[in-house]
């Protein structure tokens, strides 16, 4: 009897033993299983799908270049006389309004102007009298018509003399302290300085003391190396990019053309003309001119957010439906920046992954 329970004991021991055994490796089997990915509902709201397309291959051909100010459109405020600067408190990248003064000069010429037209005023009063003394005195016969005509020249000149000093005084701001005032003409910003407090100015002088202008459009001077000469053109549209502004592209469009190279660094001169919403570029700042060539050929194309890239090789995203996507490796022919041309991998009509593409891609390679 005890042999048979013992017998009865390993018997059951080996039997738990071996459906133990059969179910962790059951388990394992269904753990091993990978569930196919599927996109979440939450992001399918979001996601962008691009298709791919055959489209003319362009060349972006990008320039360096430096913003400045409109030249056409600012005002420049030179001095009209001499004298000895003051009161200046504007500084560069000020903005000004219309009739602003922006500083005095203190002048012994506009003194002069003053006491000419006090002086040309009182010659006008006195040639006045004259002309109705020598016309009474025709009248008595005491003095000739000569006499008279003499009187009515001398009361003209004195006139046109008085109107004259009126018109210089008048140029000249009117102001009877011998005080220039320099005015803005325009509305605007203060984009070169030339004028300090203290400092003596003549009216020959080559520079402007103040340009002002409204930064509503902008220049960008780029450099065209030699290559690239026969791919621009006036009129060419153009992209502007900036260090200060990465993301932001500036639509320009090429206004004019030197057509002569630079002797000293070689480059031809192209003048990209482009408005300045916000007064975003500021002269000085550098630019990345980007010009697009088309090549008269066609290939397969894609945005170059599209492209994953991964040990040394570029893939795209596959869309299918919600639970169908797939990773294909492709071959890169050329990119312009935005888009990329394909030699292989993708066929015209497909749909791709156009966001969140690395995001999903990761998640099917886990």
């Amino acid at each position: 009897m005890k042999r048979f329970i013992k017998y009865t004991f390993y018997t059951l021991s080996g039997c738990l033993l071996i459906g133990g055994l059969f179910s962790c490796h059951s388990n394992t089997d269904e753990q091993d299983v990978r569930q196919p990915y599927v996109i979440p509902d939450s992001l399918m709201h979001t996601l962008k799908v691009d298709t791919v397309k055959v489209s003319p291959v362009t060349d972006a051909i990008k320039f360096n270049g430096i913003v400045d100010f409109n030249a056409d459109k600012v005002a420049n405020i030179f001095p009209l006389v001499s004298g000895n600067v003051s009161g200046i408190t504007v500084m560069p990248g000020d903005y000004v309004h219309a009739g602003q003064v922006l500083g005095e000069v203190s002048s012994a010429e506009v003194a002069n102007y003053n006491s000419n037209l006090v002086s040309d005023e009182a010659t006008v009063r006195l040639t006045q009298k004259q002309l109705v003394q020598q016309q009474e005195m025709f009248k008595s016969g005491l003095a000739s018509q000569v006499d008279v005509t003499t009187a009515e020249v001398n009361y003209q000149q004195a006139v046109a003399a008085k109107t004259a000093a009126e018109k210089i005084m008048s140029i000249n701001g009117n102001n009877t302290n011998g005080q220039f005032a320099l005015k803005s003409p325009v509305d605007g910003f203060i984009v070169q300085k030339n004028a300090n407090n203290g400092m003596a100015i003549r009216p020959d002088n080559n520079a402007a003391l103040f340009t002002v202008s409204d930064l509503q459009n902008v220049w960008v001077e780029a450099n065209v190396y030699e290559e690239s000469i026969s791919k621009v053109h006036e009129g060419d549209e153009a992209d502007v990019t900036t260090i200060a502004y990465p993301d932001k592209v500036f639509k320009g469009k090429v206004d004019k053309i030197t057509n002569v190279l630079d002797p000293t660094s070689k480059v031809m001169k192209m003048r990209v003309v482009l408005p300045n919403p916000g007064y975003l570029l500021k002269p000085q700042m550098f630019a990345t001119v980007t010009m697009y060539n088309n090549e008269n050929k066609q290939a397969i194309s894609i945005s170059s957010s599209d492209l994953v890239f991964d040990n040394s090789q570029y893939y795209v995203v596959i869309y299918h439906d919600q639970k169908h996507i797939e990773i294909r490796p492709v071959e890169i022919l050329s990119t312009n920046g935005k888009t990329t041309y394909i030699k292989s991998g993708v066929k015209p009509g497909e749909q791709i992954i156009g966001s969140d593409a690395l995001l999903i891609y990761g998640s099917l390679n886990n």
